[in-house]
């Protein structure tokens, strides 16, 4: 999948998503003050050169997922035991981000179609907590009014 093909899916597969793109990075919102990404489509290593995004053609998608899901993805580690070393460079492979995995995103370079095809429940979990954020957000504000 091309970074297009995903942009394209990702708007038109859900309600109210807007996108973003700066300096070649996209984040795709459901909220309308752009505060929170759900998932977003980064080129350049600005975070960090875990990724070793500067090789032509290469992208990282990241998707905002549930603690309980992340965790099924990647099971916490017994206290003891080594943690798994992800190869954050190689292509086509659900991992953690490099960086924001701590806060329950997983990332893939390069999808293919079929990884993409297991992305798309992920995708759909990333929208509806956003949504849920937002809806609890706003359920606040009104409260405060």
């Amino acid at each position: 999948m091309n970074e297009t093909a995903i942009s394209q899916y990702i708007i038109g597969a859900f309600p109210d998503v807007e996108s973003v793109t700066v300096s070649g990075d996209t984040f795709f919102f459901n909220d309308p003050a752009k505060m929170f990404p759900f998932a977003t489509m980064v080129t350049s290593d600005t975070d960090g050169a875990f990724s070793d995004l500067g090789r032509p053609s290469v992208f990282r998608f990241n998707i905002g997922v549930g603690k309980h899901t992340f965790q099924s993805l990647f099971p916490p580690k017994a206290t003891g035991e080594e943690e798994t070393a992800h190869d954050f460079t190689a292509l086509d492979r659900i991992m953690p981000h490099p960086v924001y995995g701590k806060m329950y995103w997983i990332c893939v370079l390069n999808p293919s179609e079929e990884t993409f095809i297991a992305l798309k429940t992920l995708l759909a979990e990333a929208y509806d907590l956003s949504a849920k954020r937002l809806s609890n957000t706003k359920q606040t504000n009104d409260a405060q009014v």
